[in-house]
């Protein structure tokens, strides 16, 4: 059983490890290195479309990224600290959930593909749906899920589109209902996500039976998915 969540634009300039990511033997280095020399080749004028932020900034972020093979790593986990991470809460989890975390979690990133909660990783920004990499990265993922016996994806739809999903694939997906109108979630499910990957790693689950016994700020399961009625 897996359960696939995405990073977060948020990252922490951590480096919690001496050790250097061309040192971690990441098993995918070699894809993360074709990345890397896509992005070498890249024009200056493209920087901006590619980071999504002024040229000063995304020449600052386009070099860290070419460096990454010579930069010091932290876990994924603290590395990310977007509001999902911020409700997941890793330090105050105690050590039999964080195992669970690091046996079951997987997280989607443009950069290194597929993540454990513990992977070592340097400081980074670079999205899913830039350079294609939906489409680089597709058959690796793929190919990762294919063999477990169910896969709860807790992805937005721009990580869903760097796999294949087949029928050990459930889709987890937080919605607000209003005036009869469903509508996703959005930044207001994040929260909710992250409070829920703790609930699943606290509460050992590994059936969508279990999904019922969660609820927060208003979301429930309705046996499809997390809804939260609004009353406005």
């Amino acid at each position: 059983m897996l359960i696939l969540i995405p990073p977060s634009e948020g990252k922490a300039k951590i480096k919690s490890s001496d050790t250097l990511f061309k040192d971690t033997n990441f098993k995918y280095e070699r894809e993360v290195n074709q990345v890397v020399r896509h992005l070498s080749i890249l024009e200056n004028e493209d920087l901006r479309s590619i980071y999504g932020t002024s040229q000063e900034k995304s020449e600052t972020f386009h070099r860290q990224n070419q460096d990454i093979f010579n930069s010091h790593c932290a876990m994924a986990i603290e590395r990310y600290t977007g509001v999902v991470y911020e409700y997941i809460d890793w330090n105050s989890m105690d050590d039999t959930a964080k195992k669970y975390m690091e046996k079951h979690v997987r997280i989607f990133s443009g950069l290194f593909g597929i993540l454990t909660p513990e992977t070592l990783i340097p400081n980074y920004k670079l999205k899913m749906n830039v350079l294609s990499l939906q489409f680089h990265w597709k058959p690796i993922l793929t190919k990762a899920l294919e063999k477990e016996d169910v896969v709860f994806d807790l992805l937005p739809q721009v990580h869903r589109k760097a796999y294949n999903p087949s029928k050990n694939v459930i889709k987890v997906d937080f919605s607000v209902q209003n005036k009869g109108r469903k509508t996703a979630a959005g930044h207001f499910g994040k929260a909710v996500k992250g409070k829920f990957i703790r609930f699943l790693a606290e509460n050992n689950i590994n059936s969508i039976d279990k999904f019922k016994d969660f609820e927060y700020d208003g979301f429930k399961w309705n046996g499809e998915q997390f809804i939260k009625e609004m009353n406005s």
